[in-house]
């Protein structure tokens, strides 16, 4: 590695590291401490894993002398990497009243301190891949920290906005436009020769038939029209399991919207609570509710293989703080609006094989009992919008920016 590459290496570091304290910058020290539900992590311990990574991964292989910020912290936050050691329970996250913010950024502070000197020596250059890894690692939960922290605000009956700024409403999308595909031979996975996750490889060839995309995603107003016309009280429409989930009144409707009687559906947004817009895409439903909705179409969701054939071919959007209305021609919102469901389960890729130690816990270990989502989301960070990035969730998960995109 080069003084150039070194020196961009240290700024990118600088970078990610300091977007991460920006997101939480607005936050009071309890909004950082307080955990919704088992599938969110508190901001605090966001702050405070991703820094474990570069301390457990990169420092203490690597650093001359290495010796912990605070021992305890191996335990406390680490994930899920069993190669590691022990963890603390994830349900059991905001529970942690110690260490205090002030303690977690002291220690995001001193890893940074190392960190910076380890890429500065002759050391840093075996370290460049996996500290690009780390980074990355760091980005997604960046997008974390602002959906765990939504679902946080939404527990509150206050409905507090983490952005005060009101969202202008969309105009309306106008009309689905069907895109057709070809389809034949494609090249599926990722090719270029940037950074990519181990689940985007290794590139390979798999046939795809005739098709065609929805021009733009799906509509807070065609949602709901579906409810309006019993979509959520029809069993035809229904995977089995969903059904079950709609019985139970688990799934009634997208998970921030709120029903304001005469007033009309609202929905709450990281901007408080807002009237239902109807040109924005909607957003937050499960693999369950994009599957019904698309069957009361009379259409489907498309493969991840589809959805990679036909996104090299799109731009990519994003920067905003929920999804915006769809504007233009051709295929629109494949990337910056909403993470689009397949009907794809997470599987390995042919060939695929995680990476040695702990650190091939990354993926591979989780490809079983998911979908594959497909684009980014308007909380995607910079870097993370590529036709070939697979992201993956339980079908019921619900909390993350989620939209239908329909194909036949």
């Amino acid at each position: 590695m080069g003084i150039g590459q070194r020196e961009d290496l240290i700024h990118a570091y600088q970078r990610v590291r300091t977007r991460s304290l920006e997101i939480a910058d607005p936050l009071s020290p309890e909004d950082c401490l307080a955990q919704s539900m088992p599938d969110a992590s508190p901001v605090k311990w966001h702050l405070a894993h991703t820094t474990w990574f570069f301390e457990t991964f990169i420092l203490e292989p690597n650093e001359e002398g290495f010796a912990p910020f605070h021992p305890a912290f191996r335990v406390l936050f680490n994930s899920y990497y069993n190669g590691v050691g022990a963890k603390h329970p994830r349900p059991q996250r905001g529970l942690l009243t110690r260490p205090s913010l002030d303690e977690v950024r002291a220690y995001r502070d001193d890893v940074d301190r190392r960190m910076a000197q380890l890429l500065s020596s002759p050391r840093g250059a075996g370290v460049a891949v996996l500290v690009e890894l780390g980074l990355q690692h760091e980005q997604q939960h960046q997008e974390l920290m602002l959906t765990d922290l939504k679902h946080l605000l939404a527990q509150n009956p206050l409905y507090p906005a983490y952005a005060p700024q009101p969202m202008a409403i969309g105009a309306p999308p106008g009309p689905v436009d069907w895109i057709g595909f070809d389809g034949g031979l494609a090249e599926i996975g990722y090719g270029g020769r940037g950074f990519c996750f181990d689940n985007e490889l290794p590139r390979h060839r798999t046939y795809v038939a005739p098709f065609a995309l929805a021009s733009r995603l799906v509509t807070n107003g065609e949602y709901r029209d579906f409810i309006q016309a019993g979509g959520y009280r029809d069993p035809s429409l229904w995977l089995a399991e969903g059904w079950d989930k709609v019985c139970a009144g688990e799934i009634l409707h997208p998970l921030y919207w709120v029903d304001g009687g005469g007033e009309g559906w609202q929905e709450f947004t990281l901007h408080g609570q807002q009237a239902l817009d109807p040109a924005r895409p909607v957003t937050h439903i499960s693999l369950y509710e994009a599957d019904a909705y698309a069957r009361w179409r009379g259409a489907r969701l498309p493969t991840e293989a589809e959805w990679e054939f036909a996104a090299r071919q799109s731009l990519l959007t994003g920067g905003a703080l929920h999804p915006e209305a769809a504007s233009g021609e051709g295929l629109q919102q494949m990337f910056g609006a909403c993470w689009q469901w397949t009907s794809s389960s997470y599987a390995p890729y042919p060939g695929y094989a995680p990476a040695a130690g702990a650190i091939g816990e990354y993926n591979g270990k989780f490809m079983v009992n998911q979908y594959v989502l497909r684009g980014s989301s308007c909380a995607t960070p910079e870097g993370h919008a590529r036709a070939s990035y697979r992201n993956f969730f339980p079908a019921g998960a619900r909390w993350q920016f989620t939209g239908i995109r329909l194909a036949r």
